[in-house]
């Protein structure tokens, strides 16, 4: 089944937003399993021309399907009005020759979103989707042959966070610990986001809130800062005003806009959001790949 809109799929599942580890790639084809209204369903998805081609097996409808790919690869996203908007920017134009077809590639579990942007802070795109698959496969639901399913938050709440303390209270140490997936210091950080998001925060609230609310919301989380909370609530929960803002960033923006001067990170973030408006996040997101792909990151180093 086509679904016709245009996308760059190995670039958008390549591209490390933090919603969730690239799905699992075998040649062309990009495959993973998705709770749709509870039901695992096991999504195959493959670039056709500029197209997205997908099959799928489990017990739901083919519009199911259609509207929850639509919805993870942001698919009702209008690219060509983007690529006018930024054709029109100086600063911006040469970006969607860099990325073209680069789309959200969104949580279809918000909570993984979660985890995995905590994860992510100060940490490469290798180790953190690595640290994400095997908590996964540790201690998630398998489908459909060694598909796994990210587990729930009293799962993840129960686990010990270290060697030293399975140790000390396991009989039976056997590396059941959140440090052995490679997650370091961030490890009671996201035990502390199961505590909240059970006793004090329905996750389920979230979409409900302006953008504002929702922000100041998800900065409650310690280990949370202005960084990971744009991209919770970019990634996880589609606010495309965020504008995830961290050192790369600031580069990017001082280069293009500030004749290279140096601007505090949060400066950025509200420049980004005031400048960008509801692209906000697709311009953070295409700014990123363009700097890395046109050589201007690797100028920026200097």
């Amino acid at each position: 089944m086509i679904i016709n809109s245009p996308i760059n799929l190995e670039l958008t599942q390549l591209s490390g937003q933090t919603s969730q580890p690239p799905w699992k790639q075998v040649g062309d084809c990009f495959s993973d399993v998705v709770l749709v209204g509870g039901k695992p369903t096991l999504f195959n998805v493959r670039q056709s021309q500029d197209c997205l081609d997908f099959s799928f097996t489990g017990d739901i409808t083919e519009k199911e399907a259609i509207s929850t790919l639509n919805y993870i690869y942001d698919m009702d996203f209008d690219l060509s009005k983007f690529y006018k908007y930024l054709s029109n920017r100086e600063e911006l134009k040469d970006m969607s020759e860099f990325c073209n077809g680069l789309r959200l590639f969104l949580a279809a579990n918000p909570f993984e979103c979660v985890i995995s942007s905590i994860c992510s802070a100060n940490n490469s795109i290798k180790r953190w989707t690595k640290s994400i698959a095997d908590i996964r496969e540790k201690w998630g639901d398998n489908h459909f042959d060694a598909y796994y399913t990210f587990p729930d938050k009293s799962v993840i709440q129960d686990l010990y966070e270290d060697d030293e303390e399975e140790s000390l209270f396991s009989e039976n140490p056997c590396g059941n610990n959140l440090k052995s997936c490679g997650v370091g210091y961030r490890a009671p950080y996201m035990k502390k986001a199961c505590e909240i998001f059970t006793d004090e925060i329905n996750l389920s609230d979230i979409p409900e809130m302006d953008y504002d609310e929702a922000f100041e919301t998800i900065l409650k989380v310690p280990g949370v800062g202005p960084k990971v909370a744009d991209c919770i609530l970019l990634y996880g929960f589609n606010f495309k005003e965020a504008f995830p803002s961290d050192v790369w960033i600031k580069r990017i923006i001082s280069y293009l806009y500030f004749d290279g001067k140096d601007i505090s990170v949060s400066k950025v973030r509200d420049f980004g959001m005031e400048e960008f408006g509801d692209y906000a996040g697709y311009v953070q997101l295409y700014m990123f790949h363009y700097a890395r792909m046109s050589g201007l990151m690797d100028k920026l180093k200097k």
